[in-house]
């Protein structure tokens, strides 16, 4: 059974910088390139960062030249690194395969920038 495990949100002040992990099991890391989502409160889940098993990335406008997303293939783990966070970034995220499958979705971490 495939799961995705999502870590490393928090509280951060606008300006600071959080590291999410992802960690999956099964053989998915193997198959599948992968992303990261968020979803903030009424607004619908979207696409952060996309990485494809051979380390080719692609970003939201919105997150370009702020966030970095790579992937530990032998770790079976991806991460989002995410510097000078500004209020908007505040959502939950969420790593999943890219495109998205239903049935991959986990909890999610929290991530709240605020002063």
């Amino acid at each position: 059974q495939v799961q995705l495990v999502e870590s490393g949100g928090g509280l951060v002040q606008p300006g600071g910088s959080l590291r999410l992990s992802c960690a999956a099991s099964g053989s998915i890391f193997n198959v599948y390139s992968m992303g990261w989502y968020r979803q903030a409160p009424g607004k619908q889940r979207e696409l952060v960062a996309a990485i494809t098993r051979g380390g080719n990335t692609n970003y939201a406008d919105s997150v370009k030249g702020r966030f970095t997303i790579s992937r530990d293939n032998a770790k079976n783990t991806v991460y989002l690194q995410m510097n000078s966070l500004k209020p908007e970034d505040t959502a939950v995220y969420y790593c999943n395969t890219y495109p998205r499958r239903a049935e991959y979705w986990g909890q999610g971490t929290q991530v709240t920038v605020s002063s």
